[in-house]
């Protein structure tokens, strides 16, 4: 499995990760070019070589129109999602992003989507975070892994005032993670880099395991006497197989992720069962996350269905619009809810007649379910002539045998 480990004795920002890919090989010309799929203002991106105490790094400098806008998340998603770029680099950024909007939120004890960015936000920072997944794209990179994470010491002016290193939303973003201070002075992890790295990785600490073929330093902007300012990235394979990880792991008392949402609910007692289930079909096209109806009684004694539909809040529009084009309902009700979610991983199981997709629920680290992926669990099941509940009872036993 091709494996990137980030050596973070230095820290961590976007333009260093951004620079330590262009030294790992990645065509700095291509890169530009994918980046401009994004279709924003002109900027320009300067790659050059550093020394810093006597190690040889590249150095990004990613120049952009100066701008006063401070973005929300929804308009960071929107620049992405209607750019050219491709949906696995699409969908890695906005995860990026989005984990930073939930620190922000819990911080400022907000909710997400009203998270209002500010040097995150800037057209940099966009750069560094979609040319980062370019990069980890064009190198084939399948999974991450870092080092313990030296953050600094001392205070940095941030736009709301000047906080302890590290900042609120870098030690929000790197809880569970393990990280360090020296006597070197400022921040050397920023929000961009430690949303890259917390977002990506599952796993941290010592260097395990890894066939090393390629290395490369990536440049921070500061300067310090005798201590290189730059991280080091190192790419090779690793013989995890199957899911199953060697790498120390540091990440169990990560708490429960946990997602502000909508849920639209309204009552029906003069809809047929027909156009529910159109209603249903049409919500998940529009970008539900779960739709489900349950039945009711209404005045007059009418039996009747509650439609609930669970989404974004940048989905919420749409959603009512669809109840309301429809369905014969009047009124929507609108409620903001959490959701707390496990951490979840995706393994394949090999089996004598195929492999099958299983996703796992960890709670503190360790596995509380599991459950095969059903639609090609029905594929197999149908092709070999096995019952279904048979299928998944082995695809579980071998799941036991690998863990």
């Amino acid at each position: 499995m091709k494996t990137l480990y980030f050596d973070c004795f230095a820290g961590a920002s976007g333009n260093m990760i951004l620079g330590g890919l262009v030294a790992l090989g990645v065509d700095e010309k291509k890169l530009v070019e994918q980046i401009k799929l994004l279709d924003i203002a002109d900027f320009e991106i300067e790659f050059t070589t550093a020394d810093k105490s006597g190690i040889s790094a590249i150095h990004a400098n990613v120049k952009v129109p100066h701008e006063h806008a401070h973005r929300h998340l929804h308009t960071i998603e929107k620049i992405i999602n209607d750019s050219r770029l491709a949906d696995s680099i699409k969908k890695r950024a906005i995860k990026i992003f989005t984990r930073l909007a939930e620190a922000e939120a819990k911080i400022h004890g907000i909710d997400v989507q009203k998270v209002h960015f500010h040097e995150v936000g800037a057209m940099d920072a966009i750069i560094d975070v979609v040319g980062a997944c370019i990069g980890f794209e064009m190198l084939g990179i399948e999974k991450f892994a870092c080092s313990k994470i030296h953050v600094g010491s001392g205070f940095a002016q941030m736009a709301h005032g000047k906080f302890p290193i590290p900042p609120p939303a870098v030690a929000e973003l790197l809880q569970g993670i393990p990280i360090y201070s020296t006597e070197i002075t400022g921040e050397l992890c920023t929000p961009t880099g430690a949303a890259i790295i917390s977002t990506l990785c599952d796993s941290y600490g010592e260097l395990n395991d890894l066939n090393v073929e390629k290395i490369g330093y990536g440049a921070g902007t500061r300067d310090y006497q005798d201590f290189p300012n730059v991280i080091r990235l190192m790419v090779g394979t690793s013989d995890e197989g199957q899911g199953t990880s060697k790498w120390k792991n540091q990440t169990d008392h990560r708490p429960l992720t946990t997602n502000h949402l909508i849920l639209l609910e309204t009552n029906l007692d003069d809809t047929t069962g027909q156009v529910l289930g159109f209603v249903m079909d049409k919500a998940f096209e529009l970008g539900a996350l779960d739709c489900w109806f349950t039945p009711i009684q209404m005045k007059k004694n009418r039996p009747a269905t509650m439609i609930s539909i669970l989404c974004e809040a940048k989905n919420r529009d749409k959603l009512k619009e669809l109840l309301y084009i429809e369905t014969t309902t009047l009124g929507v009700r609108v409620r903001e809810v959490e959701r707390e979610c496990l951490e979840r991983k995706f393994v394949k199981v090999a089996t004598q007649i195929g492999e099958i997709d299983v996703k796992i629920g960890l709670l503190n680290g360790k596995q509380v379910n599991a459950m095969p992926e059903f639609d090609q669990l029905k594929q197999i099941a149908i092709e070999n002539n096995i019952p279904l509940k048979e299928l998944k009872e082995i695809v579980l036993a071998k799941l036991n045998e690998q863990n």
